[in-house]
């Protein structure tokens, strides 16, 4: 029996593509709602209660409204809203992070799609924090190039005008107030006693992001150069299937020695780069905004919740 999904909130980005993606598999039923009533609650919880997966591609107050109305146990809900993210009664849908993680990703009825700055930042930071090789008040300070379209449909339309602005070509910085939703996720997820200082830069690309870190390794245990802790980061992700680490000095191989952050374009895999030096190190996650941050992720998460093999429907660069 085919597993029935129903994707509340299809018409934006993370639901489009996630209808896109399920829509070739022959395990799943797309159960679909009349466009007229995509917003009626009593409509939307009669079909979700029918489903056995039901994906929240909407604002967070709509996630919250929807999430009430679904009062059948089997019926497992993973939610792509900011909504859930810091609750300890949902699972946070990152199972690369720990055994833990995974587990209750498999075995909870909520999940939460992480942001996906944050889902950078937590492959990035949790490690070093769990493992104690970084204190919790240590001063982590991020930046995150991403391309348009993880702002949502107005901003896509926006870039995509005859007559937009002309610095519409140029990146740009914005959460200059230290506010970015993203941040308590950032926060609790990695266990820190304090949110980075976080400096979000969109720019004029479609899809795509590189989510960087920088560090101080005296300020590390035991001071390791920036080689000792790629090892670490090799051993803590071996065996991962859609997180990679990057061969030490994979700089050198890069066109022009530059990371360019729409490279994941169109896949559901993310890769690590741990570079630097006896003094400071750069950590750097690149992925799709689209994939790994967002719909590839919620996927991910639906087929551990399944029992099947996490990567099935996914694109990978393997």
């Amino acid at each position: 029996m085919p597993t029935k999904v129903f994707i509340d909130g299809g018409e934006g980005t993370t639901g489009l593509r996630l209808h896109e993606r399920l829509s070739a598999r022959n395990d799943i039923q797309l159960l679909t709602i009349d466009p007229a009533l995509r917003k009626d609650e009593s409509a939307k919880a009669e079909i979700s209660n029918a489903a056995d997966i039901v994906f929240l591609c909407l604002p967070d107050d709509a996630a919250r409204a929807s999430v009430a109305g679904i009062t059948n146990p089997n019926t497992k809900v993973i939610d792509a809203s900011t909504a859930h993210r810091v609750l300890d009664s949902w699972a946070y849908g990152l199972p690369e992070l720990s055994a833990g993680h995974r587990e209750k990703v498999a075995t909870s009825t909520w999940i939460c799609v992480p942001g996906c700055h944050a889902s950078g930042f937590n492959l990035l930071v949790y490690p070093l924090v769990a493992s104690g090789l970084v204190a919790a008040n240590y001063p982590f300070a991020s930046h995150s190039v991403t391309g348009y379209s993880g702002a949502g449909k107005k901003v896509i339309a926006a870039y995509a005008e005859d007559d937009r602005p002309g610095y519409y070509g140029t990146p740009r910085q914005y959460a200059l107030g230290q506010a970015h939703k993203h941040l308590p996720e950032m926060q609790k997820i990695s266990g820190l006693a304090h949110p980075p200082v976080f400096n979000p830069i969109i720019a004029d690309f479609y899809c795509g992001m590189v989510v960087t870190i920088p560090l101080h390794l005296r300020l590390l245990k035991g001071s390791p150069d920036a080689q000792q802790l790629h090892s670490f980061f090799s051993d803590f992700y071996a065996g991962q299937k859609l997180v990679t680490v990057a061969p030490w000095q994979a700089e050198a191989s890069l066109p022009e020695g530059m990371l360019e952050p729409a490279h994941f374009s169109g896949r559901d895999d993310l890769e690590i780069f741990v570079c630097g030096n006896s003094e400071h190190a750069i950590l750097a996650a690149r992925f799709d905004n689209l994939g790994k941050g967002a719909s590839g992720a919620a996927i991910q998460c639906m087929n551990i919740s399944l029992g099947l093999s996490e990567e099935t429907g996914l694109v990978t660069g393997s």
